[in-house]
């Protein structure tokens, strides 16, 4: 293990140099079936043809270009996502919790602009919104609030999915409601429709943005571009990264309506944002979503996994969770347990909050992968079982 890295990371030990589809191997010649992408990443795969070409295509005609100017395929970029999200407006950056600091800085402009002292954002419960001091205290995880204070003020925290909680916190100092319509780190927990619609009706009486971290649940992932579609509530405002650009750096913060215009010059910017590299990765991206009948393969696929877990009866797991291909299996023993018993099956699976197994596959794996991938996986939790 290399002792030049920060300890931030409990790593593995894997080393890996290249992979292909939902197939990553090592540099021992070890192939694992990859159920993380990257953690959502990676959401066409390893070695994606058209990716891959792109990106080698862009890379010959310019990397990068200041924000001062405009490139074409940059252009092309903003006007593609915000015609696929139906939003008005978009601001480019280069990660999750970059998006959601963006989001943040409308949230709070939008609200002082309204009335003095309007810029409380009101977050969940177990929610997770980024590592940045900001991000970290809109993070509704004790666990996190350690070590790195003082925190940047104003944020409240609520119980998900209990309307009487949000109504009595949504005062008249609130500017933004921020959630995850799947609480990712959390557990793979989605909100409930009903709920979430409610909160969405309260947000608009009270001219309160209504803001979703889409990070982990957007392009795709849940066999729709943005897993709030499926829970039928349209936000004022969203932030999203992760799988935009299949592996290259890339986040967006999306607005519609009013709170589209609050940024002036000189009150946001980025350095590396939708550079023409990332633009080009994220075309071919939006590309394959759009192609026909790419929304219901991943719900197809989504459905296997659920199905399979089920048949299992395995007397570890508690249930299983998510939309589409963002599923957290519940379990009854430590989680990291299964994640390294995986490893020994040639699988790589994630934990999530403190029960739950994630998976997180690329958007295009084959049945086949899905298939191996999946046999690893009863026979990791058979064996556990086994020994308990």
């Amino acid at each position: 293990m290399n002792d030049k890295f920060m300890n931030t990371y409990k790593r593995t030990g894997l080393v890996f140099e290249s992979g292909c589809g939902a197939t990553l191997k090592a540099t021992d010649g070890t192939e694992y079936v990859d159920f993380t992408a990257g953690i959502g990443v990676n959401s066409l795969g390893h070695g994606h043809a058209k990716l891959v070409a792109a990106i080698s295509k862009q890379a010959a005609a310019a990397i990068h270009v200041s924000n001062y100017f405009l490139t074409e395929v940059s252009i092309a970029f903003a006007e593609e996502l915000t015609a696929i999200s139906g939003y008005d407006k978009v601001f480019f950056c280069n990660s999750g919790a970059e998006a959601n600091e963006g989001l943040i800085k409308i949230a709070r402009k939008y609200g002082s602009s309204k009335k003095e002292g309007k810029n409380v954002i009101v977050t969940l419960k177990g929610s997770f919104h980024g590592r940045t001091i900001t991000t970290v205290t809109a993070t509704g995880q004790d666990k996190l609030h350690q070590f790195f204070g003082p925190f940047t003020p104003g944020f409240a925290y609520v119980e998900p999915n209990d309307i009487k909680a949000l109504d009595a916190a949504l005062g008249p100092n609130v500017c933004a409601f921020l959630f995850e319509p799947i609480q990712g780190e959390g557990g793979v927990r989605p909100l409930d429709a009903v709920y979430l619609q409610a909160a969405a009706k309260l947000c608009s009486e009270r001219d309160i943005l209504l803001a979703a971290d889409e990070v982990q649940s957007g392009v795709g992932r849940t066999g729709a571009f943005f897993a709030c579609e499926q829970l039928g509530v349209k936000p004022d405002i969203t932030s999203v990264a992760k799988g935009l650009a299949g592996g290259v750096p890339v986040g967006a913060v999306l607005a519609r309506g009013p709170c589209a215009d609050v940024l002036a010059p000189g009150d946001h910017g980025t350095t590396f944002g939708g550079n023409p590299l990332a633009a080009a990765a994220a075309r071919v991206v939006l590309a394959e979503l759009t192609s026909p009948g790419f929304y219901a393969e991943v719900k197809r696929k989504g459905r296997k996994i659920v199905d399979a877990v089920e048949s299992w009866k395995n007397p570890l797991v508690k249930d299983i969770r998510g939309m589409g291909l963002m599923r957290g299996i519940g379990v009854t023993i430590p989680p990291g347990d299964v994640v390294v018993a995986a490893r020994a099956h040639k699988l790589l699976v994630l934990t999530a909050g403190e029960d739950t197994v994630r998976l997180l596959p690329p958007l295009v794996i084959t049945d086949a992968e899905l298939d191996k991938g999946l046999a690893a996986l009863k026979i990791t939790l058979d064996e556990l079982a086994f020994k308990r």
